[in-house]
């Protein structure tokens, strides 16, 4: 995959951002060989990182391989990487997931990509997320749209996405990433509250989980225990594709360690029923965990 048919940017944006797309796409190429190289070898290595989190040789040999592109490309920007922590220079960094599902990779599912964004003064300006056991990439950049390829088809044009127009909850399709993270958030109550009030619930999971969205084919997608790496290159995409991306809250951007997104018409929906309440300003009740509501 490459990053033809890269839409000419809009007029009057502070960036002109087309070569950090052209330069995310091609981080993405170099993510997608590296993953392959090894994806269902039997011999993987994995290591289980101090959070408990597993961590494969692939993971570590994708984003050194990004790392040292970037040296060369962009020498003077940050960067912050899921494996090797981050690097501040300033007000431009590229933020990476080498692969954003790494359990489902070492157990040989399918269910996994790279993301690949760049944030300038805190906000995601492009982001591409790329899915090679399907063949599929997603991208966009700001004032550009959001894209994706064909599949099994090189030479087919960009086709630009669009989130859904569904707007009652009771049409809607859910997607979470798991029980156990919601539970461990404190929102199951909320959860299943949701789940109840939409048409349809699934955990599609990761990053796939977005995309679908981003094409309209989801309306919602939420999950908690979540970093800026597992999120910044999902924002633009889901945005230009017309969507809404805040915190589970409602607080805007990718650093909050939850992700709210949805097609836009239901944001204020969903979080009526997830978003904790604001904590009350009257010491009687402040710390009177019955006052709260799910």
């Amino acid at each position: 995959m490459n990053g033809d048919a890269i839409p000419s940017p809009s007029s009057g944006l502070p960036h002109d951002l087309t070569a950090d797309l052209e330069l995310a796409l091609e981080l993405a190429d170099l993510a997608d060989r590296v993953a392959l190289e090894r994806f269902r070898s039997a011999d993987l290595e994995i290591a289980t990182k101090p959070d408990r989190t597993f961590v494969t040789e692939s993971d570590l040999a994708v984003e050194r391989a990004i790392r040292d592109r970037l040296a060369e490309a962009r020498p003077n920007d940050g960067i912050l990487g899921e494996e090797f922590g981050r690097d501040d220079r300033g007000a431009r960094q590229w933020i990476v997931d080498p692969i954003d599902g790494t359990s489902n990779f070492l157990r040989g599912v399918p269910v996994w990509g790279a993301l690949v964004s760049l944030v300038i003064d805190g906000v995601p300006v492009v982001g591409v997320a790329s899915m090679p056991t399907f063949g599929r990439r997603w991208w966009a950049a700001r004032g550009q749209g959001a894209w994706t390829n064909e599949p099994d088809a090189a030479d087919a044009p960009a086709r630009r996405i669009r989130v859904s127009g569904v707007a009652d909850l009771a049409d809607a399709s859910l997607s979470f990433q798991s029980i156990a993270q919601w539970r461990e958030a404190g929102r199951l109550p909320a959860l299943l509250s949701l789940g109840e009030a939409v048409w349809r619930d699934r955990a599609y999971g990761d990053l796939w989980s977005y995309m679908l969205l981003a094409e309209g084919l989801v309306d919602i997608v939420g999950e908690f225990d979540v970093k800026e790496y597992d999120l910044a290159a999902l924002v633009p995409i889901v945005e230009e594709a017309g969507g809404v991306f805040t915190s589970a809250d409602g607080a805007p951007g990718h650093a909050h360690g939850s992700s709210l997104a949805t097609n836009g018409r239901l944001h204020e929906q969903v979080l009526a029923i997830i978003a904790e309440p604001p904590a009350s300003d009257d010491p009687a009740t402040s710390d009177d965990p019955t006052e709260r509501t799910a």
